[in-house]
């Protein structure tokens, strides 16, 4: 059984910056695509960036410049570097993994006050 674990998450001031990862148990060949999604309240739940096994990585217009997406295919994570962080980051985030179909992690909530 695939199993995602979520960590990094908390409170920070904005300008601040956290970084997320999200290991997968239970995995023998090789990961597709891993991502983070995030939802905040009231609001539908929206891509933030992913990054394939060959290390393309896509951003959410709202995040570019500030965040960054990497994996360590060795330990089967993925990171997510999240700096100059405002209040509008402010939701749960959560990790997913492509992996003969979509896993999710439990999600991680990440608070930028100002």
């Amino acid at each position: 059984q695939v199993q995602l674990v979520e960590s990094g998450g908390g409170l920070v001031q904005a300008g601040g910056s956290l970084r997320l990862s999200c290991a997968a148990s239970g995995i023998i060949f090789s990961i597709n695509t891993m991502g983070w999604y995030r939802q905040a309240p009231g609001k539908q739940r929206e891509l933030v960036a992913d990054i394939t096994n060959g290390g393309s990585t896509n951003y959410a217009d709202s995040v570019k410049g500030r965040f960054t997406i990497s994996r360590d295919n060795a330990k089967n994570t993925v990171f997510l570097q999240m700096n100059s962080l405002c209040p509008e980051d402010t939701a749960v985030y959560y990790c997913y993994m492509d992996y003969v179909r979509r896993w999710w992690g439990q999600g991680t909530q990440v608070t930028v006050s100002s």
